[in-house]
């Protein structure tokens, strides 16, 4: 059987109409750069966020550097983010001449462990990037306690999160702004890269409205200096199709992940799940997990994913390396074990296929490889291993 990680010709095959209709459309009026298409897809974000303002830009990376770019914030500030994430949230920082600042993770959710937080504020700090990593938001009142106690901003990186909760509330529309990713991969995707602010700042808005098109208001007139960060007209009319689907896709992912735990616990193979309900953010029911991922771990992970490929199950391993031990950010000067929760994570984590178009046979077809080689793998000494195995997902 043949299971890849992400099938975007599945999805592809289920609107296909409404796509080439969308596509064809942008190719009949020849606008292609902003325009109507761009600002009915902005409406839409935004008001699928619970958001008042949604600003159409180039890619999740460039909204999050353009969130930064209308604070101000460059060098000689310090920006609090997580070691484990994609490289984009700790480069926009960089890129600026501010400095990351890394806080550890949480080992359930992977994301911020927000009792660190406090200690690492310092007179220096301008502000705080929450990662949803997975499609899980962060804890964000204590997040938004702090920032409003010291005078921060927060910028939710939501790239992995459209649609999240937090208590009710939307990802994107807690901190002061929100930056979704629309790259094809994402539950919601353009055919290429682009990417979403959105805030309930109106000030907010009309300075990141100005930047993404090189500073200029009225057109050629530069009061500040931006970028070139347009949501090209086509991606946002392929992304504003696909938008009524997105809320069925999800409760396709939230089924299929509930269908793995399901098999993963007859299989005796988690060991951190409760006998209702696997270790979540507090207050379970208000949280909404979109399963951007499903990601089991174990410290067998390297060899389960060579095993997986070799019976056809596609994986991925979301990260490898912790923002920390890039070579890149060397000169920060952290070493290894500066944060071994990000560490750990990233030997032992790895996405398994989740898409809503999984039938239930290939579901148990992956969770049956993962149990055969365990089975397959152990000694009399690893017997206490299948016992321990941490295929853990974040939910």
């Amino acid at each position: 059987m043949n299971i890849p990680l992400l099938d975007l010709k599945a999805q592809y095959a289920t609107i296909k109409t409404e796509v080439n209709a969308a596509i064809q459309d942008v190719l009949e009026s020849q606008h292609f750069i902003l325009g109507p298409k761009v600002e009915q897809c902005e409406k839409a974000i935004a008001a699928y966020s619970k958001c008042s303002h949604g600003i159409g830009v180039s890619s999740g990376s460039d909204a999050l550097l353009v969130c930064l770019m209308a604070e101000n914030i460059g060098e000689g500030d310090e920006v609090i983010t997580t070691p484990y994430t994609f490289f984009a949230t700790v480069g926009a920082i960089s890129r600026l001449g501010a400095t990351p600042v890394f806080v550890d993770i949480d080992p359930t959710t992977y994301n911020l462990d927000v009792s660190q937080v406090a200690a690492k504020i310092t007179t220096k700090t301008r502000a705080i990037i929450p990662v949803h990593l997975f499609g899980q938001m962060a804890d964000m009142d204590p997040i938004m306690a702090l920032a409003e106690k010291h005078g921060l901003v927060v910028i939710e990186d939501a790239a992995q999160a459209i649609g999240a909760e937090y208590k009710g509330r939307r990802a994107g529309s807690i901190g002061h702004y929100g930056c979704f990713s629309f790259f094809p991969s994402k539950n919601l995707g353009a055919i290429g890269d682009g990417g979403m602010v959105v805030t309930n700042d109106a000030q907010r808005a009309e300075k990141v409205r100005i930047l993404r098109g090189h500073g200029s208001k009225p057109k050629y007139y530069h009061r500040v200096v931006g970028g070139n960060f347009r949501l090209d007209a086509i991606h946002a009319a392929v992304v504003s199709a696909k938008l009524p689907y997105l809320d069925s896709w999800t409760a396709g992912r939230q089924r299929n992940a509930h269908t793995y735990d399901h098999y993963f616990s007859d299989a005796k193979l988690t060991v951190r799940h409760g006998d209702s309900a696997p270790i979540v953010l507090p207050d379970v029911a208000a949280n909404r997990h979109i399963f951007n991922q499903y990601v089991i771990r174990t410290s067998r992970r390297d060899e389960l994913q060579a095993n997986l490929k070799e019976k056809g199950i596609g994986t991925e391993v979301y990260y490898p390396v912790p923002m920390h031990m890039q070579d890149c950010f060397g000169y920060l000067d952290y070493k290894r074990g500066s944060f071994p929760e990000s560490e750990r994570a990233a030997r032992e984590t790895l996405a398994i296929p989740i898409q809503p178009e999984l039938t239930e046979d290939r579901l148990r077809y992956v969770v049956d490889c993962v149990r055969d080689f365990f089975v397959a793998k152990a000694t009399p000494a690893d017997v206490e291993h299948l016992k321990e195995m941490q295929a853990v997902p974040v939910v």
